[in-house]
């Protein structure tokens, strides 16, 4: 809990009494490795804040089967399907422990509750969003105009901490390139 407080008092502001309210709407939560968070169909009835841990949320290519990452979160990010939680609609994503993985949750109605409560939440999850979405776009960019080797190098400078922890084949999914290709990269960068 206390990274997650920390995580918040970097942007907004909270009095001591605040504080201990916010507490008061939150859960944990231990996915083992393999177990999921959310299942394609379900309602997202729970925002997650990763303490330690890795998901991956993913869709099932309905022409080949395989696993479309969609993304790759890590400790202290947050993991949800926003549409999902903030509508109370079905899923059309998964999201897996890829992990043992420790979380922090709220659920829609209490998260409503705690914004009521505690009004520069609002502020902080304005800024949580913007950031995401400002991922999402440069992801859109990326996916659109750059080549896939420029798209892995530019995944290892943004995302160290995820390359050291997950497997190449959930990269290489998220980037929409094979494991092999990145086996090739990675060999020519250790051969130079």
């Amino acid at each position: 809990m206390e990274t997650l407080i920390k995580n918040i008092l970097q942007h907004v502001s909270l009095s001591t009494e605040e504080v201990s309210i916010f507490k008061s709407f939150w859960t944990e939560k231990t996915l083992e490795k393999g177990e999921f968070l959310l299942r394609n169909g379900e309602i997202c009835r729970y925002d997650s804040y990763i303490v330690s841990g890795v998901l991956k949320a993913f869709c099932i290519n309905s022409e080949n089967g395989n696993e479309e990452i969609l993304f790759l979160a890590i400790d202290h990010w947050w993991a949800t399907d926003i549409a999902s939680f903030s509508k109370q609609k079905p899923s059309i994503y998964n999201i897996q422990a890829v992990e043992k993985t420790n979380l922090l949750q709220i659920s829609h109605q209490s998260f409503q509750k705690m914004l009521q409560e505690i009004a520069s939440l609002e502020r902080y999850f304005r800024i949580i969003l913007e950031s995401y979405l400002g991922t999402l776009e440069k992801r859109v960019v990326f996916n659109n105009m750059y080549k896939a080797e420029q798209k892995y190098y530019d995944f290892l400078d943004t995302y160290p901490d995820i390359v050291s922890r997950v497997p190449q084949y959930l990269i290489a999914s998220y980037l929409g390139v094979s494991a092999e290709f990145i086996s090739r990269i990675r060999k020519k960068n250790k051969s130079s």
